[in-house]
C-alpha cells in the first residue's frame, strides 16, 4: 500500500494549533487541503493564519513564492462536513474528549467515500474507542503529530485494535512522504513517546520530594551531565504543568494505576495552587519580568586529591581514569577488584551511582551518570550525613580539577541522570516485549518526538545490557513500592546476558 497522490484531498477538521499546523504540512507537500471547524468563521480565520505563515517562509528563503502561491491555491475552508466528501484522507484534531471525537468521525462515515482513510491525531485517548463508534473501524487510525507539527519530524503511527493493516501502512507512507519520520505503534496507554517519558518527570520529581535537591540543580544536573536538552522542571514549565500532568493521570489512569505511573504530588499542589508555568508567569521557576534565574548549588572550590587508587573496573564512568590523568592527577591501579569504585588518600571512596545510598557504607561518595564524562560541565556527589569532610572535599575537589562544576545533592541512592535513564530503559524494554513497537522505532521516537541525546536502546548498548536491571534492583530493595522493580522484559534481557558471557 503506498502513500496518497498529492492529487488526492486532505481535509483537517479542528482548526486549532495544532488542526493549523497538520493542514500546512499536508499543503506544502502538495495536498488539495480542506478546513472545517464547527465555530463558524474559524476555518476562514485558520486558512488565513497559514497562509501569513507560508508568507513568513518566503520570507525566510525556505518556500519559494511560486510554491507559495499554489499551496494557498489549494487551500479551501470548508462550510460544513458534506464538503469533504470527496476527501481521500481526513485528520481530526479536535478537542481531546472521547464523545466528541466518535460523534465527529460517525458523522464523517455518512460523508466520505469507503475507501477515505480517517485519522486522529490524539495523544491520550484510545484509538480502539475513537474507532469503536465506527460501522468500519479498519480505516480509522492515530496520526500522532507533534507540536509545532511543521518543525517536528515525529509522526507516531497508531494501529488500533481493529485497524486494518491497510490503512496503518497507507497513513505511515502518507506521513513519510510528507517529509515526516513516522514510527508504527499499537495502541497503548501513551503511545510511545509519552509513555516511556514518563520518568524522565517522575524521578525529578520524587528526588524534589525526598528534598534532595532543589529544581534548579537537578535541572543543570540533567542538561549538564545527561546531556537532555532541558530538565524536567523547566521543561514541564514551558508544556505547561496542567497539561503534563494531564498526561502523566491519563497514563497512569489507563494502566490501572500502575506504581511506575504514578503521579506527582509536589506537580498536583502546583496545579492546584494555579502556577502552571510560563503562560502564568510562574511554575517551578518564576518568570516576572525582575525575577533573576535560579542558580544550581555548585560547590565552593576544593583543593584536587593527589591521587587515586582505582580498584576493579569503572564499567559506564571508565572514561574518568584517562581524564583523571590527563589533569596530572597520578592514577594507581590496584588489582583488586571491589567494583566500581574509586579509593581517595583519605581512605574514603568515590562509586558510580548504583542504586545504593552512601549511608549504608563506610565514608562513600557517590557520583552520577554523565552521557560523556569528558564533554559533562557539571557533575552530580551524594553523600549522607555521616560521610568525612576529608572524602567529600577530595571529591569535590577531584572532578573541579577534571574542568566540571559539582553540585552536591542529598543521599538519594540511583542518584539522578542514572535512575533516570535505567527506568526509561526499562519501560522501553518492556514496550517491546508486549508489541508496542521496534526496538529501532523506539529509539527514534524518543529522540525525535522529546530530544532524546539518545534512545534508550542506545544508552543500554552503551551501559551495558545488565546495568539498568542490576540499578533498579538495587533501587527496588530500598523501595519495595514496585515503582523500581525491573520489568520481566528487562529481567530476562540481562540474565540471559549473564549467561551467554558466563558460557564465553
Amino acid at each position: 500500500m503506498t502513500a496518497l497522490d498529492l492529487s488526492s484531498p486532505v481535509a483537517v477538521v479542528g482548526t486549532g494549533t495544532m488542526g493549523q499546523g497538520i493542514a500546512q504540512v499536508a499543503l506544502v507537500a502538495g495536498h488539495p487541503v480542506r478546513l472545517y471547524d464547527a465555530v463558524p468563521g474559524r476555518a476562514r480565520e485558520a486558512a488565513d493564519a497559514i497562509g501569513a505563515r507560508l508568507d513568513r517562509l518566503v520570507e525566510k528563503d525556505r518556500l519559494a513564492a511560486g510554491d507559495r502561491d499554489e499551496a494557498r491555491a489549494r487551500l479551501r475552508p470548508a462550510e460544513s462536513l458534506t464538503d469533504l466528501a470527496d476527501c481521500s484522507l481526513v485528520v481530526e484534531a479536535v478537542v481531546e474528549l472521547l464523545e466528541a471525537k466518535q460523534e465527529l468521525f460517525r458523522q464523517l462515515e455518512d460523508v466520505v467515500g469507503e475507501d477515505c482513510l480517517l485519522a486522529t491525531n490524539t495523544s491520550s485517548l484510545s484509538v480502539t474507542a475513537v474507532g469503536g463508534a465506527l460501522r468500519n473501524p479498519g480505516r480509522l487510525v492515530g496520526l500522532h503529530f507533534f507540536n509545532p507539527a511543521p518543525l517536528l519530524p515525529l509522526v507516531e503511527v497508531v494501529s488500533g485494535y481493529a485497524t486494518d493493516v491497510t490503512s496503518a501502512t497507507r497513513a505511515y507512507e502518507t506521513a513519510r512522504s510528507w517529509g515526516k519520520t513516522p514510527v508504527a505503534c499499537a495502541d497503548t496507554p501513551g503511545f510511545i513517546v509519552n509513555r516511556i517519558a514518563r520518568p524522565f518527570y517522575a524521578e525529578a520529581f520524587a528526588v524534589y520530594e525526598a528534598q534532595g535537591a532543589d529544581p534548579a540543580t537537578i535541572d543543570a544536573i540533567l542538561r549538564e551531565s545527561g546531556g537532555f536538552k532541558m530538565g524536567a522542571f523547566e521543561l514541564t514549565d514551558l508544556i505547561g504543568q496542567d497539561v503534563n500532568e494531564s498526561v502523566t493521570h491519563s497514563v497512569w489512569r489507563s494502566f490501572f494505576q500502575d506504581v511506575r505511573f504514578t503521579p506527582s504530588l509536589a506537580q498536583r499542589r502546583l496545579v492546584e495552587s494555579g502556577r502552571l508555568g510560563r503562560k502564568t508567569g510562574q511554575g517551578w521557576y518564576d518568570y516576572a519580568d525582575k525575577a533573576g534565574a535560579a542558580e544550581p548549588h555548585t560547590a565552593e572550590k576544593a583543593q584536587p586529591p593527589a591521587y587515586v587508587a582505582a580498584e576493579g573496573n569503572l564499567g559506564p564512568a571508565s572514561e574518568l581514569l584517562a581524564l583523571i590523568r590527563e589533569a596530572g592527577i597520578q592514577v594507581r591501579e590496584e588489582e583488586e577488584d571491589h567494583g566500581t569504585r574509586l579509593v581517595l588518600p583519605g581512605g574514603g571512596q568515590l562509586a558510580l551511582a548504583d542504586g545504593q545510598t552512601s549511608v549504608e557504607f563506610r565514608d562513600v561518595v557517590y557520583f552520577d551518570l554523565a552521557l560523556d564524562y569528558r564533554k559533562a560541565t557539571r557533575i552530580a556527589l551524594s553523600a549522607s550525613q555521616d560521610t568525612s569532610t576529608q572524602t567529600m572535599s577530595e571529591a569535590i575537589g577531584l572532578f573541579q580539577a577534571l574542568g566540571k562544576d559539582v553540585s552536591v545533592i542529598g543521599d538519594v541512592p540511583g542518584m539522578i541522570v542514572a535512575r533516570t535513564v535505567a527506568r526509561i530503559v526499562d519501560l522501553a524494554h518492556d514496550a517491546v516485549a508486549k508489541g508496542v513497537a521496534t526496538e529501532e522505532d523506539i529509539d527514534t521516537a524518543m529522540r525525535l518526538g522529546v530530544n532524546y541525546p539518545l534512545g534508550p536502546f542506545e544508552w543500554s548498548r552503551r551501559l551495558g545490557r545488565t546495568w539498568a536491571c542490576s540499578l533498579l534492583d538495587d533501587l527496588h530493595e530500598r523501595d519495595p513500592s514496585g515503582r523500581y522493580a525491573p520489568s520481566l522484559a528487562l529481567y530476562r534481557h540481562s540474565y540471559a546476558t549473564e549467561k551467554r558471557e558466563g558460557a564465553s
